[in-house]
């Protein structure tokens, strides 16, 4: 429930005092009050400063406002991070029961991400929040200001009014990055310009010189009609006098910096060990990326592991469709014929919607509880291209459902056969279903039922692809055969991610075992490769985390034997919200004390 205006007030003036200062008002022993205080005062400090996020989330409090990039804000935060570092200190951890005892658990591990960091980042002009590379082809400002438009509010003349304040806000906001990335060069904490190709290109979507056609103008296309004419004439003018005057000036600047300046100055080298960070940097970016204290050889090893094992199985699956020829021959005809290809995107639609229906109708018998919110599936937009498909979480208190952004920009080149574990991935049993289900949990402080651990969060919507064939999907061998490919996908994903990263593999080596091992064709292969290349650690976080929740199950299931309940499993892994794998572990741990101690 949205917290009364006499309440925000109160939580944002919290905000303002030092958390040293909350320790010592707290009572001898109030632990867990302590730790309210501490998180409660954090959270609204957190929307506060960041207010695109909070508009995610429905909290309209900050719309006409974007996050303050200057080194004013950055050494703001990096302050507030050393007085909540020192604050947590004081907590103790043994008073604390039950979630209370979870949230600080939880603290302590963002906690311990952040200081690994800071001893990395030293004293260079940005913090653990506020990292150092702001633009690549996969993030940054160009891509994230579409997708606030749509998350934001468009029902009244001041929802209007705040979008326009956002869009006035841009050049400055735009100057800040800019001198970022200038901060960068002089540093020598750059990405690899192979990756960032691309930007420039990717920019120029914002730089329509007829106002009306640009991207950013579309909320001014369709205005409610509680809106007076005479009001939305008025706001529509102003809307395009910010789109000539802000959006693209600024906009054109920064394309201009990024070809001149940033793309020059960009590193040669691939791997995140090279960075001036060292193998350090990449071990804390694993370390965030996937909670876990794994080595890169570990991760690599593992991998191999897997690849070797799935590979097997697409073999066995290929020759149980008749097919005659090897593998490299049933990929390139599964990819290119038109049996397994589209013609129209409409196609491409309906053929996932009715997927997601049938997922839909099955969930009772995995979940003992499930979330109210409900999902959509729309097409991507044609300014994003070929980006993979993704999910866009909704906000109950924003009045916006869940959305699995299905990509139907090219229905040729698109297949059907991987679309079934797709479709469990995004929406449900994956994405939507976890994220969802994390906000309506009761109980819980507001930070949890928003939080994201990649490693939980991905490796929960990579279960939930192999829980496909229990839902009745892959019934056909060549579905079968999209599932296991993405399940390589992810595998491949933790042998080529440490070979860049930690054992010097070139981008050329990194593509072809791609390509021969993922059933991905050769622009497939390149645009993953270039993720990786500029998100160390993070496509860790799917196998991995999928491993520990098949571990967990595999353990649940052998400590109770037939008291096991699939469906009560899966509540004790998701309503906690997203946890460290770890602090996962532990619970689930708890969980099946506490099932034997029933049954008992």
């Amino acid at each position: 429930m949205r917290p009364t205006f006499s309440r925000t007030a109160a939580a944002l003036a919290l905000c303002a005092v030092s958390f040293t200062a909350l320790a010592a008002d707290a009572a001898p022993n109030a632990a867990s009050r302590r730790l309210h205080q501490l998180v409660d005062a954090d959270w609204q400090w957190q929307l506060q400063e960041y207010p695109e996020f909070a508009t995610s989330l429905g909290d309209n409090r900050f719309n006409d406002r974007l996050t303050d990039q200057s080194a004013t804000a950055v050494a703001r935060r990096s302050a507030h991070q050393q007085a909540f570092h020192l604050a947590l200190q004081s907590i103790a951890e043994n008073q604390l029961r039950g979630q209370d005892r979870i949230t600080l658990e939880i603290l302590h591990s963002n906690d311990a991400q952040a200081e690994r960091l800071k001893r990395i980042y030293g004293k260079l002009p940005f913090s653990a929040s506020d990292d150092w590379m702001v633009l690549s082809q996969m993030d940054g400002i160009h891509q994230s200001l579409p997708a606030l438009a749509k998350a934001s509010p468009f029902n009244t003349v001041r929802d209007y009014e705040n979008y326009l304040k956002r869009l006035a806000a841009l050049p400055t906001h735009l100057a800040q990055l800019t001198l970022r990335m200038q901060q960068g060069i002089q540093s020598g904490w750059m990405p690899p310009a192979i990756a960032l190709r691309a930007v420039p290109e990717q920019i120029a979507t914002h730089l329509e010189t007829d106002p009306q056609k640009a991207i950013l103008y579309r909320p001014f296309l369709d205005m409610p009609a509680t809106i007076s004419a005479a009001e939305q004439s008025r706001l529509q003018a102003a809307g395009r006098s910010a789109i000539a005057d802000s959006v693209v000036p600024s906009f054109t600047k920064l394309q201009r910096f990024m070809i001149e300046k940033y793309l020059p100055a960009c590193r040669t080298e691939l791997g995140a060990t090279t960075l001036p960070g060292g193998a350090a940097f990449y071990q804390a970016m694993i370390n965030g990326q996937t909670t876990t204290n794994l080595s890169p050889k570990e991760i690599h090893e593992l991998g191999l592991k897997e690849v070797a094992r799935i590979n097997a199985e697409m073999d066995a699956t290929m020759r149980s469709t008749g097919f005659k020829g090897d593998r490299a021959a049933f990929q390139h005809f599964i990819n290119t014929d038109a049996q397994f290809t589209f013609t129209r995107g409409s196609d491409m639609l309906a053929r996932y919607r009715d997927i997601a229906k049938r997922a839909d109708a099955e969930l009772p018998r995995f979940f003992a509880e499930l979330p109210r919110l409900p999902y959509g599936i729309r097409a991507m937009e044609a300014y994003e291209g070929d980006n993979a498909a993704h999910y866009t979480s909704g906000s109950a208190k924003g009045g916006r459902a869940g959305y699995f952004e299905a990509n139907v920009n090219n229905p040729t080149k698109s297949t059907w056969y991987g679309m079934e574990s797709l479709v469990m991935h995004e929406a449900v049993p994956g994405h939507h279903l976890q994220i969802a289900r994390a906000q309506e949990l009761q109980g819980l402080p507001e930070f949890r039922k928003n939080s994201n651990f990649n490693a939980y969060a991905e490796g929960w919507a990579l279960y939930a692809e192999s829980l496909g064939g229990e839902l009745g999907m892959y019934t056909d061998p060549y579905s079968k055969f999209g599932q296991l490919a993405g399940e390589m996908w992810r595998a491949t994903r933790l042998v080529i991610d440490t070979g860049i990263h930690a054992f010097g593999w070139s981008r050329d080596q990194a593509i072809a075992y791609k390509e021969t091992n993922a059933a991905a064709s050769h622009e497939e292969a390149v645009a993953e490769i270039d993720r990786y290349i500029v998100w160390p650690g993070q496509a860790l976080g799917y196998k991995l985390g999928e491993l520990r929740i098949k571990a967990l199950r595999a353990k649940a299931s052998a400590a109770l034997g037939e008291r096991f309940d699939l469906r009560k499993f899966h509540n004790a892994v998701l309503d906690n919200g997203a946890l460290p794998l770890d602090v996962l572990d532990q619970q689930i741990d708890l969980w099946i004390a506490q099932q034997q101690k029933t049954a008992s």
